[in-house]
C-alpha cells in the first residue's frame, strides 16, 4: 500500500534527496573533469589541423600560418572524420547536443550509451579544432549528462531519479566550461527538467556548484569575457533602446532558427536524390565552412577571441558583418548537415555583432557600444533558445557586467516575446517537434493540486456517514478527504478505479466518493480563471 501523507505540504520532497545530492558531488566532479578534457581535446585538435603540432595551447584557425587554400579542405577532413564515427559508433554524436539530451530524458527514461560520453566529445573536438564555427557547451551538455546517466544507471534509481542525475551532470559541464554555475542550473531547469521541485534542483545545484569550484582549480575564476561598466553607463538611452534592440534580436534569432532548419531540409532533399549517404553530410558541410573560412578566417573554430572583442566595444565593421553574415551561413550550413557542434557560443557572437552594428550605426562611444553588444548577446540567447532567465543571468556570469542588468532584462524579455508570439518552438526543440514528439515549456502549478478531495467529492446524505474503522480492509479503493486531487488521479492511475471512497483522516468516517468527473472541477475552475474577464473596481464619481 502507498503511503499517504499525514499533512499536506508546500514540496514533495523526501530524504532521498540526500542520497542523490551525495551522488550528485561525484557528477559534478565528473561533468568538470570531462569539460576539461573537452577543451583540451579542442585545443589538441586545432594545433593538429592548422599548426601540424602536438600542443595543448588554446589557439584559433585564424592564427595560423597554414596556406590560405588549405582552408578549404581542412574541414572537409574533419567532416570526414565526424561522419565516419556517427556511422561505425553511433548516430547519437550527430546534432547540437542539447536536443538529444532532451530526447534521452524523454523518451529513454534518461538512458544514454556508454559509447555516446566517450564519442561525443572526441566528434566535437574534431569538428570544431578542424575549423567548424560551433560551440563547446552543447557537447558537454550530452557529455556530462552522458556520464550523470551512466552514473545513475549503475544504481537502483526511478526514472525520474535518473533524469535529475543526467541533467546534474549537464549542467556540472555547462558549469565548469563558462565559470556560470548559476545559469547552469537555470538552463537545468528552463531546457531539460520540466519540473521545478526540490528533489530536482537540490541534486543539480549540487553538481553545478562542485563542478564551478573544480573550475577554479583547473581553468581559473571567471568571468570568461570580464566587461567593466561604470555605474551610470549612459542608462536612460540604455533603457530606451533595449526594447527595441531586443525586438530585433528577437526576429534574427528566429530567422537563425528558420535558416538552419531550411538548409537541414535542403540537405535531406537533396542527397536524398542524388542517394549520398547520410555519413558524407558532414563533409559537405566542411565544403561550406572551407569557403566562408577562405573568405572570412575569424568564422572558424568556437571564436570566444570575437565575443571577447565584441565586448569592449569599437570593434571593426568588417568584423561585425563577417560575424552577422559569414559566421550565421557557415554555422547554419554545417549544422544542418548533421555534424557534432553546440549552438551557444555562435549565437552569443551573432547577437552581440547585431547589438554593436546598431551601436556602431549610432556613433556611439566604445563603452556604450560594448553594453549594446552586452544587450544582442543576452537577448539573442533568450529568443533563440526561449530562456529568459538564463540568458540574463549567463549573460551576467559572462561579464560580471552588473550595471548593465536593467537594459539587459528588457532587452532579453523583449526578444522572448517576440520569438513566442511567431515561433511555435525553439532552435533546440524544433528538432524533437520535426519527429513528430510535442513538449511544452510553460510551467504551472497543477489545479488538481490546489483542490482537495473533500471539496469536489459527492457527500453522503448527512447522518448517513459510516465508521469504517481501520480504512486499510477497503484496501487501496480510498482516498483522505484532505488529500489533493492531485494525490486523487494518481491513485485512480495506480489503481485502475474511477471512483474512489473518501475517508476522513482523524475519526475514520466514510465521507463521501470521487470520481473522474469531480475531477474535471479543478480543471473547470482553472479555465474559468483564464478565460472569464470581469472589470473588477469601477470608480464612480459622487452625484450631486
Amino acid at each position: 500500500m502507498r503511503s499517504r501523507p499525514s499533512a499536506l505540504r508546500d514540496f514533495t520532497v523526501d530524504r532521498r534527496t540526500w542520497f542523490l545530492s551525495a551522488v550528485s558531488i561525484v557528477i559534478g566532479a565528473g561533468g568538470a573533469a570531462l569539460a576539461v578534457l573537452l577543451l583540451r581535446a579542442i585545443a589538441l585538435s586545432t594545433n593538429i589541423f592548422f599548426y601540424h603540432r602536438l600542443s595543448l595551447a588554446m589557439v584559433g584557425p585564424a592564427g595560423s600560418n597554414q596556406p590560405h587554400a588549405a582552408v578549404l579542405f581542412i574541414p572537409v577532413i574533419g567532416g570526414i572524420l565526424v561522419g565516419l564515427m556517427a556511422r561505425y559508433g553511433t548516430d547519437k554524436i550527430r546534432g547540437h547536443g542539447i536536443p538529444e539530451a532532451i530526447e534521452a530524458i524523454l523518451l529513454r527514461g534518461a538512458r544514454v550509451e556508454p559509447r555516446v560520453a566517450v564519442l561525443k566529445p572526441i566528434s566535437a573536438a574534431i569538428a570544431i579544432g578542424s575549423g567548424g564555427p560551433f560551440g563547446a557547451e552543447g557537447p558537454i551538455i550530452m557529455t556530462g549528462g552522458a556520464f550523470g546517466s551512466l552514473v545513475a544507471q549503475w544504481l537502483r534509481l526511478s526514472d525520474a531519479e535518473r533524469t535529475t542525475l543526467l541533467v546534474a551532470g549537464a549542467a556540472a559541464g555547462m558549469s565548469a566550461t563558462f565559470a556560470a554555475p548559476i545559469a547552469a542550473i537555470l538552463i537545468a531547469v528552463e531546457l531539460l527538467l520540466f519540473e521545478w521541485r526540490p528533489r530536482s534542483l537540490v541534486p543539480v545545484a549540487v553538481a553545478s556548484v562542485t563542478a564551478g569550484a573544480l573550475r577554479v582549480w583547473w581553468l581559473g575564476a571567471g568571468p570568461l569575457f570580464p566587461v567593466d561598466l561604470p555605474s551610470n553607463v549612459h542608462l536612460e538611452q540604455s533603457l530606451l533602446i533595449a526594447v527595441p534592440l531586443g525586438i530585433l534580436v528577437g526576429f534574427a534569432a528566429a530567422g537563425l532558427s528558420r535558416m538552419m532548419y531550411g538548409l537541414e531540409d535542403a540537405f535531406e532533399h537533396f542527397c536524398g536524390r542524388v542517394h549520398i549517404h547520410w555519413m558524407w553530410w558532414p563533409a559537405i558541410g566542411g565544403i561550406g565552412i572551407g569557403v566562408g573560412g577562405y573568405f572570412f578566417p575569424r568564422g572558424l573554430g568556437v571564436g570566444y577571441d570575437n565575443i571577447a572583442e565584441l565586448l569592449r566595444g569599437n570593434a571593426p565593421l568588417a568584423l561585425l558583418l563577417g560575424l552577422i553574415i559569414a559566421k550565421s551561413l557557415m554555422w547554419a550550413f554545417s549544422l544542418s548537415s548533421g555534424t557534432s557542434g553546440g549552438v551557444l557560443a555562435p549565437l552569443l557572437m551573432i547577437g552581440a555583432a547585431i547589438g554593436e552594428s546598431a551601436a556602431h550605426l549610432a556613433h556611439l562611444p566604445g563603452q556604450t557600444q560594448a553594453l549594446w553588444a552586452l544587450m544582442g548577446m543576452g537577448a539573442m540567447l533568450s529568443g533563440a533558445l526561449g530562456v529568459p532567465l538564463t540568458a540574463v543571468l549567463f549573460s551576467l556570469e559572462l561579464t560580471h557586467a552588473l550595471p548593465a542588468i536593467l537594459p539587459l532584462v528588457l532587452a532579453c524579455t523583449a526578444s522572448y516575446l517576440v520569438t513566442s508570439l511567431i515561433m511555435p518552438r525553439s532552435i533546440l526543440t524544433e528538432k524533437l517537434g520535426r519527429r513528430g514528439y510535442h513538449l511544452s515549456r510553460e510551467y504551472g502549478v497543477d489545479p488538481l493540486e490546489l483542490l482537495t478531495a473533500a471539496e469536489v467529492m459527492t457527500e453522503l446524505p448527512p447522518g448517513d456517514e459510516i465508521l469504517v474503522g481501520k480504512p486499510d480492509h477497503l484496501p487501496e479503493s480510498y482516498v483522505f478527504s484532505d488529500e489533493t486531487c492531485r494525490a486523487v488521479a494518481e491513485e485512480m492511475a495506480t489503481t485502475g478505479l474511477m471512483s474512489l471512497l473518501v475517508v476522513d483522516r482523524e475519526t475514520n468516517r466514510l465521507l463521501g466518493s470521487v470520481g473522474a468527473a469531480e475531477l474535471l472541477a479543478g480543471r473547470r475552475r482553472a479555465v474559468k480563471r483564464e478565460s472569464d474577464r470581469s472589470i473588477a473596481f469601477q470608480f464612480e464619481l459622487p452625484r450631486t
